[in-house]
């Protein structure tokens, strides 16, 4: 109580009637914000999608090869990171690799979260035999090794294998994991009375599974499909150091790591630069990850100092 008889409020009340008068957006995105890793990953990744889109626009030298440029010069001069044997600017090189492989895994990740999301929530609201069957076929695709299929498929292609290609097929085996988690909080929140209310007022399967289920299932969905980029750059790294993944003339990280792999000791700003950066926008993205899933966790009742 005041002096002047009006009723005073604690500080702790004060945050606790806060927090209480927050949303759940709102929630979420403080939580995020105050999860130190995740924030200073969003930054660093932020800056190499700059340098990756940006950077090819102002840099003189592209990644493909020069007459103008001599071979196996070290660092120095226009060339900060170098040249390659056949007359590439390695700093050329690694923007656009950084940005076919960043398109690659964004590519991936939007598909296949998107078709993979459907058709978890619909073996889970539909169960029965409907979810035996599609949950099966989940599972044969979880089964066959990625890395092999997605290596036979990308070197029987017609015309080369350009970045949406790859991308493509890399999301083919992609899916089937993040089905499975959605069916699984479908199978959950199908039993929950909004459902009901919505099936009680003549809404269709469809409409329930696209603008009740899956808005409710975002949590989970978000962090597969973040840790799903990560994934996704290393396969497409995995398939271009084995040859089977973009091809010349044009570069990805993981071409450049293969191609530089018998020049580590002769000539290694050609192999470490691409290395460093895709270990790099990995754990970016990994500890991103991790911060969305802390922020969207239900059971968090306090948020991160």
């Amino acid at each position: 109580m005041s002096d002047n008889g009006t009723p005073t409020t604690s500080p702790g009340r004060a945050a606790q009637r806060s927090a209480a008068d927050r949303t759940q957006l709102q929630t979420i995105v403080i939580r995020f914000v105050r999860h130190r890793p995740a924030m200073i990953s969003l930054f660093l990744l932020a800056v190499i999608t700059g340098f990756a889109f940006i950077g090819p626009l102002i840099w003189k030298w592209d990644h493909t090869v020069s007459t103008e440029i001599l071979s196996n010069q070290p660092p120095g001069g226009d060339h900060p990171l170098g040249t390659s044997s056949a007359g590439h600017d390695v700093l050329g090189q690694l923007m656009r690799g950084a940005q076919q492989t960043l398109k690659v895994a964004l590519t991936v990740s939007l598909s296949a979260t998107a078709f993979g999301s459907l058709w978890g929530a619909t073996a889970g609201y539909f169960g029965g035999r409907t979810d035996a069957i599609m949950m099966r076929v989940v599972d044969v695709f979880l089964i066959v090794p990625p890395l092999v299929a997605v290596a036979a498929l990308s070197g029987n292609t017609s015309g080369g294998t350009t970045w949406a290609t790859i991308a493509v097929i890399i999301a083919l085996f992609s899916w089937a994991q993040i089905a499975r988690v959605v069916r699984g909080v479908v199978l959950s929140l199908r039993e929950q009375e909004f459902v009901e209310a919505a099936k009680a007022s003549g809404a269709s399967a469809p409409w329930i599974i696209i603008r009740h289920l899956l808005p409710n299932a975002a949590g989970p969905i978000i962090v597969a499909a973040t840790l799903l980029v990560a994934i996704a750059i290393l396969m497409e790294a995995g398939l271009s150091f084995l040859q089977f993944g973009i091809q010349l003339p044009d570069i990805s990280l993981g071409q450049m790591i293969g191609e530089a792999r018998t020049a580590v000791s002769t000539r290694p700003w050609t192999f470490y630069p691409p290395g460093v950066l895709l270990v790099l926008i990995c754990l970016t993205i990994n500890f991103i990850g991790d911060g969305l899933r802390d922020a969207l966790d239900p059971k968090q009742t306090r948020v991160r100092r």
